[in-house]
Order: C-alpha cells, then structure tokens, then sequence
C-alpha cells in the first residue's frame, strides 16, 4: 500500500465522494478512482460501498482507513521530532470546539500560548457536538472542546471538569438570590433566549422539561452566545448557560447565575478530547497542559 494511495483513499472516506476528495486533493478524479480500485486488489476487498449520493468505507474499508489514519499520525509525529532536532518548533494545530469556548479559548489560554510559542499556528473550527467528536475520531481535527459530550470508543477525553448548566438571571432578578438549586420548572412562565433545537444544550433542557411535563417560553432563538449575553444584560429574559461562556459578565457582576436541580442538568461537565490511540506531538501535549492549567471551563466550579 503506497502513502498516496491511503492518503486517498482516507481523503475518500472523510469527503463521502471520490469527486469531493479529488477538489480537497486538487487532483482529477480519476486519479483518486485508480488509487482506489488499486487498492482494492491489493487488498482483496472492496472498501467502499457506492451509493446513490456517494460511498461509505465497508468493514475492511474501516480497517484501512484506521490504518491510513494511524500512518498519518505518525507521519506528523515524525515531522514533529525532526523540526525539534532542528531546533524548530512549529506547525499547525487544529481545534474543533463549541462556540460557547471560544472567548475563553481565546482570551484565558491562546493568547499566552501564542506568544510563548510564536512558531505554532493554529486552525480554529466550530461546530456541534456530534460533529466535534467526528472530526477528531476521523483526524480532521487535533483537539475538540466539547460541552457534555456522548461517550465514542473513537475519541478520548484528556481534560474535564463539571460545568452545570445555569439559569443566567439580570441583576435584580426575584431568584437571584436563591440559597440553593432551584427547580427549571420556576423557569417556566418567563421569556427565555435558546439555542437552536439541534444544539446539545437545548437537548439537554428538552429533556428536562419533558421529565417535568413543561416548556420554557423561547423569546428567542439563536447559536450566538455574544446575543445570550447581551438578551439576558439587557433585562430582555434568562438564558441557560455553563459558567464559563459568562464568567466575565459575572465577574463584572452584571448577572447573576443560579444552579439548577435536575440531576442532567447539574452534573453536565466540559472536556478536552483527542482521537483515542494517538500519540501526541510535543507542541499539541503542551497545549493541552495549558488549555487545562488557563481555561475557565476546566477550573472547579464554585459551590
């Protein structure tokens, strides 16, 4: 099995089309096509299983694919070790994360790192939860920043700390002051700002509200944290929210937060995560080490 020819077909398998890993590759199709069936009878099976709309990795494709992925691995692995003999020390991570990390991200940890490591660079992408563990398990993304992420085989989790959700209240607010936990279901009557109902978050209260029989009032609905705060300072309603994505805000001591009761919702928590199996480069453990030390969502949580 030659590099290019597992490089393709890798690149086949992460796109869902020969056509869409040809444009990423910059190479004809047809090129990608014959490394594939070349491949094929190398290996004696067919890896890829057509479908109307593009191709899924059959069993033995998988085992090929986790091999292609792992030679990658070490490939930069390598690439890594021979730039720190040179006395180098650069290259490229690539994060996935939540929106609700990026100031923090940025503001607690990045920062610093940055200008102590002037010759790393660094590749920043959103997304949901689902799609931030896809992207590492598939090597499309070094590390992801994930807010109560599900368990995978695929991925594993290198730094976590718990992070309840919050009710986020304006200063004033009749329940600011609660002396403990307070029930979602007191939440109930009042104008709230959501997340989309494909957001993890917004699952999570689903979930709560249909254990609780209710439903919160959503006055409105957006994936942008930066409107969760301004919604919720402007005395407009409540959002709900881990510490984190506000701690400045509470700092500042422009709102308040409040605990909430239901067991989901209390014991949700934030993690680091990387593929399972692989062996880091030293720039890409370092920041871990950092992002865990500098960050407020991997600092315990105020009781």
């Amino acid at each position: 099995m030659t590099d290019r020819a597992l490089r393709y077909f890798l690149a086949v398998v992460r796109a869902g089309s020969v056509r869409a890993a040809a444009e990423t590759l910059n190479v004809a199709a047809s090129a990608v096509s014959r490394q594939i069936i070349d491949l094929e009878a190398q290996v004696g099976e067919a890896l890829l299983e057509r479908l109307p709309r593009g191709v899924v990795p059959t069993e033995a494709g998988r085992m090929v694919a986790e091999h292609a992925q792992r030679q990658a691995d070490e490939a930069t692995l390598l690439e890594d070790r021979l730039k720190r003999l040179r006395g180098v020390q650069q290259g490229t991570i690539r994060l996935r994360c939540g929106a609700g990390f990026l100031i923090d991200l940025v503001d607690n940890a990045l920062a610093d790192f940055a200008q102590a490591h002037p010759g790393i660079a660094y590749q920043i992408e959103g997304g949901t939860t689902d799609g931030i563990l896809a992207a590492v398990a598939q090597g499309e993304a070094d590390l992801g920043l994930a807010y109560n992420p599900p368990a995978r085989p695929d991925v594993c989790g290198v730094v976590s700390a718990r992070q309840p959700l919050l009710a986020i209240l304006p200063k004033g607010h009749p329940l600011a002051r609660a002396s403990g936990p307070v029930p979602l279901r007191a939440f109930a009557t009042e104008p709230a700002i959501l997340l989309p109902p494909d957001h993890g978050v917004r699952q999570m209260l689903g979930r709560a509200e249909a254990d609780g029989g209710f439903r919160l009032v959503p006055r409105l609905e957006t994936g942008a944290f930066e409107l969760h705060r301004r919604f919720v300072t402007a005395g407009m309603g409540i959002a709900f929210l881990p510490r984190f994505v506000v701690a400045a805000e509470l700092q500042a001591d422009q709102l308040a937060a409040v605990p909430l009761r239901e067991p989901i919702l209390s014991e949700a928590s934030a993690h680091l995560v990387v593929r399972a199996g692989r062996r880091l480069p030293e720039a890409m453990g370092r920041l871990i080490g950092w992002l865990a030390e500098r960050m407020v969502a991997f600092r315990p949580t105020p009781t």
